[in-house]
């Protein structure tokens, strides 16, 4: 019975990394591995070597022989004594230790009860052994990975009790002066939960905007020195621009608009309204 030797690695045939940016762990595919296999960890990974649940080592980067009580001459007699299934298999687990960008998004209310979006970027890694460890052992494999994108959904009401801690007594349009404040709590509360899988969080930024694009082009408005009212005067006026209204200026300065010689009739009847009132001889 030939014995096939492998060498246990997470680059494809074309050189390609199988766990590239999106993936924190990856468990190789064939669990029958036998005595003399060789097991690859690049520089940017550990691997976890399990059999039947348990952790049996943790490497670092390096090429590792893997030795097994593997007898192939007496595969049948030990299949019949377990069910058919061989007792010594063996599961690589390959643990990504760079640095991976993750993405939170969600919603929140300001005291004006006004809908606000928040994004939320963060990098993560995995620090030490022990803590790759604690991935597999905490974090549920879907299939045969744990991709950052299932991080991101166990840290999301994380993220989204700390940011409304703060939003939901903020006036909507002071918000952005908490932002650091917010940041901070969202750190700490963030950074506490990770540690529970073994995931080290480092830099960590928040974007809170409101989330109905007519109110964020008002508040742009504002950011001229604009008052509320001047600011929807000329959100009027650009959007009536846009659809090629003549009218556009009139809005912007809250005067009526006239077609013909009717404007004069008006301004002499309401010389307030006249910006530029013509002198009586």
């Amino acid at each position: 019975m030939a014995v096939t030797r492998t060498v246990i690695s997470t680059m494809r045939n074309d050189g390609t990394d199988v766990m590239g940016l999106e993936t924190l762990a990856w468990k190789y595919p064939d669990p029958n591995i036998v005595s003399g296999s060789l097991l690859t960890v690049e520089s940017n990974h550990f691997a976890v070597l399990k059999s039947r649940g348990a952790v049996l080592d943790v490497y670092e980067t390096g090429q590792y022989p893997i030795q097994t009580p593997d007898k192939p001459l007496l595969g049948s007699i030990t299949k019949a004594f377990f069910s058919g299934q061989s007792p010594w298999e063996y599961e690589p687990i390959f643990v990504q230790r760079s640095k991976l960008r993750v993405q939170n998004k969600g919603f929140a209310t300001s005291s004006e009860m006004a809908m606000m979006e928040y994004v939320v970027d963060y990098y993560v890694h995995i620090d030490s052994k022990e803590d790759a460890v604690k991935l597999i052992t905490h974090m549920p494999f879907k299939k045969d990975s744990i991709l950052v994108d299932e991080l991101a959904n166990y840290a999301g009401p994380v993220i989204e009790q700390s940011i409304n801690q703060i939003v939901q007594v903020t006036p909507m349009e002071q918000i952005n002066a908490h932002i650091r404040e917010i940041i901070e709590l969202a750190q700490g509360h963030l950074k506490d939960f990770l540690a529970i899988y073994g995931v080290h969080l480092n830099d960590l930024k928040v974007l809170i905007l409101p989330a109905d694009p007519r109110m964020r082009e008002l508040i742009s408005l504002r950011a001229f020195g604009m008052s509320e009212m001047d600011a929807a005067r000329m959100y009027l006026a650009l959007k009536m621009a846009e659809k090629g209204l003549v009218s556009a200026p009139n809005a912007a300065v809250g005067k009526p608009y006239f077609v013909g010689g009717s404007i004069q009739g008006f301004w002499d009847a309401n010389p307030s309204a006249n910006p530029s009132p013509s002198k009586q001889t």
